[in-house]
């Protein structure tokens, strides 16, 4: 008996390792990770070299959904609730209408390649249907992709939600199969069984995450306990939510949110937890699922699965998501690169093991099409993401470089915390810019000496500084001491100069001769741009103002604009021409042009316009690059080359020549689609101001004495705010 407990343990922990060391391969390759998982369970299986037999698809099946629960529980802590704000209702469509139109679609398919009933090829349907959480957040947070915000948190939301509804309809049609109960109200009860799993699993979650929240900050346990309970109420709350009759899967993900939204002793401690359960959980699922398939049974299907999971990828997918995104302004780029990351994974083959474990006749041959799906997915999706990414340029540049940085939290119930940063050669620190007031730096090491900050002299690259602050001001800091953005200084991309978006357009107008309409003059650039970019604005957002281009530089957490780039040329990224996925205006513009009534852009309405008068006390437009450095505007950065040569065309603003999608085209679509960091020498870093209203809070160091605190203790101003 022992030995037999003994081996197993053995061979588990040996798959474990031989996992985690093939994941090399997938970062020397750039192979899907999950896919090299899923690999290595299917060489240990029973076809495989290892010859281990498992074909308990109970025992799967629990594992599966154990580690599905604590990966959803992780995501939701991960995710901020802006993402909500921004995407949650494009989100919710795809992840209900879309599984279902997607589920449709397949199924006709299924029913015309491997010639089942309508029902059994629905069930098919049902079961590919869903994207898979643990393949999108890995490839979309540890791939390396860094996409717009919207875009981002639409595909991460929507793989979170999408798994009530795919359950949902995979067990229903298993049920009417084994009882072949369907009838007129099969429809009506599968969309009021949805709502009503929906709604408790929704209500559990909020309420769960409440209580996590309080026993958390409640309790005095040992400090090592507190992963462990935060862990184990996750999946309390994922049992009791599908023991009331709701999705559990909603639940743990809506506690996750609900607890990593709000202030809890010991977050750094267990997000690193988190993490580490989230690994282990992804790979006993994948290598679970891997020894439970049978190779060698895929060969009657191989052919008929690969042509679905193609028609699933490049035709079901898209049509799917182009119908749901239709309403949300979302630009071809980006409804292309959605329907690409329709990543099928563990959800998939989890759903596959419930027909089996119902008995249905041909119960194996659906397992086995959905696993070759999967496989398919993760070999062309999976390995293209990136590439894909970059071709539709929905990618956009970090905001700030490598950061090397380390939490520790307080004992006690205070909100501060220590945070350790390693100065990068690079960075603003190393430059000489200082530490806030608002932060006491507190000890700094140095070749394994530990010094005084106010005697350490000016700090060097390698340092580690050790800071005392609250967790809000953190991402302020990584901005003193992240390492250069890759392009952070491409004009392109960001413009020339830096605007405060207070600065009024008035005063831009007058300096670089460009006409405003009729009450422009009386906004601020912040104004103008939310005007133009009705919806949510992002960094990298641009609009034309003449023949300039004014471009969002960096948003705060409630996307409140805090800085604006100029740029002094239009400059247009060319973007690859999708020739489907319309929008509405696209679709509404060719019935008028069938109608013979051509839709009028605002570039044609520009170009009929008479041109406008010279701006007064100009001599010439073309002069407009001599304006006197006196007339530069307040709001723009004091780098500003008066001596630059500055285009004097006169247009309205936001009307130029260019047509209307390379103007201010509805957000991804806008020039550039890139973020602007905050640049340090341009005032980026500098605006980080001391709370108490000191302006040289984060000013050049000086040459001689002072080290990280100084500046701080003058008067007693350095007590934290």
């Amino acid at each position: 008996m022992f030995e037999s407990v003994n081996l197993a343990v053995l061979v588990a922990s040996a798959l474990i390792v031989v996992a985690i060391f093939t994941s090399l391969i997938s970062y020397r390759f750039g192979a899907p990770l999950l896919l090299v998982f899923l690999g290595v369970g299917l060489l240990s299986g029973e076809d495989g070299i290892g010859g281990i037999a498992f074909d308990n698809s109970g025992a799967a099946f629990f594992i599966g959904s154990i580690a599905l629960a604590l990966i959803l529980f992780d995501a939701g802590f991960e995710t901020r609730l802006t993402t909500f704000r921004s995407a949650g209702v494009p989100a919710a469509v795809l992840a209900t209408v879309g599984v279902v139109l997607t589920a449709i679609l397949v199924g006709v398919a299924a029913q015309l390649l491997f010639g089942v009933g309508w029902l059994n090829g629905f069930l098919i349907g049902a079961i590919v249907g869903p994207t898979d959480a643990a393949a999108v957040f890995f490839l979309l947070r540890v791939g390396g992709i860094n996409l717009r915000d919207r875009l981002r948190s639409t595909l991460e939301l929507e793989s979170a939600l999408n798994d009530p509804i795919a359950i949902l309809l995979t067990v229903s049609i298993v049920g009417a199969l084994t009882s072949a109960a369907i009838g007129p109200g099969f429809t009506a009860g599968l969309i009021g069984g949805f709502i009503m799993q929906a709604l408790i699993g929704a209500a559990v979650g909020v309420a769960g995450g409440l209580a996590i929240v309080q026993l958390v900050n409640r309790s005095s346990f040992e400090a090592a306990l507190y992963p462990i309970l935060t862990i184990a109420l996750g999946l309390a709350i994922w049992a009791l939510a599908g023991l009331l009759g709701g999705s559990g899967f909603l639940a743990a993900y809506i506690a996750g949110v609900i607890a990593g939204n709000s202030r809890m002793r010991h977050a750094a401690a267990l997000k690193r937890f988190q993490q580490g359960t989230t690994w282990i959980s992804q790979i006993a699922m994948f290598l679970t699922l891997g020894l439970l398939a049978n190779p060698a049974q895929f060969g009657p299907v191989a052919f008929a699965a690969t042509v679905l999971a193609l028609f699933l990828t490049f035709v079901a997918r898209p049509v799917a998501v182009w119908l749901c995104l239709l309403p949300f302004r979302f630009n071809r780029q980006e409804i292309a690169f959605v329907s690409w990351v329709g990543l099928r994974g563990a959800v998939s083959i989890l759903l596959g093991i419930v027909p089996i474990i119902a008995g249905l006749p041909g119960a194996q041959t659906a397992f086995n099409v959905a696993f070759v799906v999967v496989i398919v997915s993760l070999l062309i999706q999976g390995w293209t993401i990136k590439p894909v990414a970059n071709y539709l340029k929905v990618t956009v540049p970090q905001r700030l470089g490598f950061v090397d940085r380390f939490e520790l939290e307080l004992p006690g119930r205070g909100e501060h915390e220590v945070v350790v940063y390693q100065i990068h050669p690079d960075s603003a620190v190393a430059r000489g810019q200082r530490i806030p007031r608002w932060a006491r730096p507190s000890l700094l090491i140095r070749d394994g000496r530990s010094l005084r900050p106010h005697r350490s002299g000016r700090p060097q690259a390698g340092d580690r500084v050790y800071v005392v602050t609250t967790p809000d001001y953190v991402p302020l800091l990584d901005r003193l001491f992240a390492g250069p953005a890759e392009a952070a200084d491409d004009p392109r991309l960001y413009g020339e100069f830096a605007l405060k978006p207070d600065t009024r357009l008035a005063e831009i107008a007058e300096t670089y001769g460009v006409r405003l309409a009729a009450g422009d003059e009386r906004l601020t650039v912040a104004d103008l741009l939310r005007r133009e970019l009705a919806g949510d604005i992002e960094p990298g957002d641009r609009i034309s103002l003449g023949p300039l281009g004014l471009i969002v530089r960096s948003v705060s957490q409630e996307h409140a604009i805090e800085e604006v780039g100029l740029a002094m040329e239009q400059t247009v990224p060319r973007r690859p021409r999708i020739p489907v996925f319309q929008s509405w205006k696209e679709i509404a513009d060719f019935v008028r042009r069938r109608l013979g009534r051509p839709a009028r852009t605002q570039a044609a309405i520009a170009l009929s316009e008479p041109p406008a008068a010279p701006a007064s006390g100009r001599d010439d437009p073309g002069d407009a690059g001599s304006a006197p450095a006196s007339t530069i505007p307040s709001g723009v950065a004091t780098n500003l080359d008066p001596g630059v040569e500055k285009p004097g065309v006169e247009l309205e603003a936001g009307r130029s020549a260019a047509p209307e999608d390379q103007r201010h085209a509805d957000h991804g679509e806008r020039e550039g689609d890139q973020p602007q960091r905050a640049d340090i020498d341009q005032g980026g870093v500098g605006d980080l101001r001391d709370k108490e209203g000191s302006k040289d809070a984060v000013g050049d160091q000086p040459e001689t004495g002072g080290g990280l605190e100084a500046g701080v203790a003058e008067g007693g101003r350095g007590e934290q705010r």
